[in-house]
């Protein structure tokens, strides 16, 4: 089976929108899609041949989603707008560092996540036509499908201009197996949330032989049955902080190179990140001896960085493993840092790991926002399973409003029950912050730009 050239070209888009300078929008879109509940309950499938499969690695077998070339998932993220600055090739993951945020592909699912403009969503088609012709998956276990409210919504492109077009776009791929949630205050930061129900049939444009009845087949149940996770916790959390204090800002600007001609050689992009990741200590958030850590410091400010932790998955082993990964964007007036792990954490810190509010303290003193939300997703066992009440106290505990100490308050904390995944929500807020009255548009930060009052890159 080759496969099939892009099903549908990207929308005619705003190139002066794209390409001008302007304020870069840090909070990202994430995509998840699972073809499997895990990495050990991938189904058989019958994936044709003709397609070229990644070269075997030294005693390493591919195994389904990781079997893709590199090339085939670049060609993806041309679709989305971003490119591949180096990959970790960790026992159960690879960890791409993008252009613009990360890629992370397991043999059961691809996580892609994506910052400023780029078109996330307009690569669901391509994956899920990946997924059919290198590994046989007709069916999607899951998909989910969040972001933060935008800074500068009028900047982005494609479905990505509001979220009612966003969920029509998910529900054209996956009919009535989609819901879609807000969750927060509308009227300041709050957190949109899609999620497909299991086993859900995906319609693309080149399945014009479907019939017309796609959104009511779409509503019944999808052969073959995959059992959700067992064996083990999916856990994930996510730190989105906005409003970083100067000193949380500094860290992340590129220095300026030194006049002379003596003047040593500018830092490459790697080289500045490793020296970020030491300097604030990110490189110790975990262990070092289980940790793989990939950074990139760019010019003239922002940070991007993945870190595989043991094998990567938090299915293998015990603890487990998986990855964490962390995006900075310093500008004053739209600063931003976001840190996202799914690494199996202790009850109680260890030598090795930390808990979950050692794990959120430590990350909220590097960065230190003046507003932060932190979303914290938990599988929960088949109805009637042993810890299903233990997984939902937990994940509730866990955002108490002791949380931060004294210095912030908690102003939101909100629960949801979905069909095998507990969610938390939270937010807060430095005591005594107010928020700027004025939010600066894009037109007006253009024209500061160009007036000489800063600069953005791309990243």
């Amino acid at each position: 089976m080759t496969l099939p050239t892009p099903t549908s070209t990207p929308p005619v888009l705003e190139t002066d929108i794209l390409s001008s300078p302007g304020p870069f929008e840090g909070p990202e879109k994430l995509l998840e899609v699972w073809f499997a509940p895990s990495a050990s309950a991938l189904p058989e499938t019958s994936a044709a041949g003709a397609a070229r499969y990644r070269p075997a690695a030294v005693q390493r077998e591919w195994k389904g989603l990781r079997r893709v070339p590199r090339a085939v998932w670049e060609e993806m993220l041309d679709i989305v707008k971003c490119k591949v600055l180096s990959v970790v090739e960790g026992a159960e993951v690879d960890a791409y560092l993008l252009s613009e945020s990360s890629l992370f592909v397991a043999p059961h699912l691809l996580i892609l996540k994506t910052c400023g403009t780029t078109l996330n969503l307009l690569g669901l088609h391509r994956i899920i036509e990946i997924a059919r012709a290198y590994c046989g998956f007709t069916t999607v276990w899951r998909c989910f499908y969040s972001r933060k409210s935008f800074f500068f919504p009028e900047r982005q492109s494609g479905p990505h201009r509001d979220w009612r077009d966003e969920v029509t776009f998910l529900d054209s791929v996956f009919g009535a197996a989609g819901s879609a949630y807000t969750v927060g205050p509308m009227n300041r930061d709050h957190w949109l949330l899609y999620l497909t129900s299991p086993n859900a049939q995906p319609l693309l444009p080149s399945d014009a032989s479907l019939s017309s009845d796609f959104s009511l087949s779409l509503s019944l149940p999808s052969p073959p049955a995959l059992d959700r996770p067992s064996t083990y916790q999916d856990s994930t959390i996510e730190i989105l902080m906005s409003h970083l204090s100067p000193e949380g800002r500094a860290p992340f600007f590129a220095p300026s190179p030194a006049p002379g001609p003596e003047a040593s050689g500018t830092l490459s992009g790697h080289e500045l990140g490793a020296q970020i990741s030491h300097r604030l200590g990110i490189d110790t958030l975990f262990s070092r001896g289980e940790t793989t850590l990939d950074s990139f410091g760019f010019e003239p400010c922002g940070y991007s960085a993945n870190a595989v932790v043991g094998s990567g998955s938090p299915e293998t082993n015990i603890p487990g493993g998986g990855y964490f990964t962390i995006h900075v964007t310093p500008e004053d007036g739209w600063s931003y840092a976001s840190f996202e792990s799914n690494i199996p954490l202790p009850q109680t810190s260890t030598a090795d790991r930390p808990d979950i509010a050692t794990l959120i303290r430590k990350v909220v003193g590097i960065f230190q926002p003046s507003r932060l939300s932190i979303t914290l997703f938990v599988s929960t066992p088949p109805e009637g399973g042993i810890g299903e009440s233990e997984a939902e106290r937990r994940a509730w505990s866990a955002l108490g409003t002791d949380l931060l100490g004294r210095e912030f308050a908690r102003k939101d904390r909100i629960g949801y029950e979905f069909d095998g995944y507990d969610l938390v929500f939270a937010c807060f807020e430095k005591r005594g912050w107010v928020e700027p009255k004025s939010r600066i548009s894009a037109k007006d930060a253009v024209k500061g730009l160009q007036n000489g009052q800063g600069q953005v890159q791309e990243r």
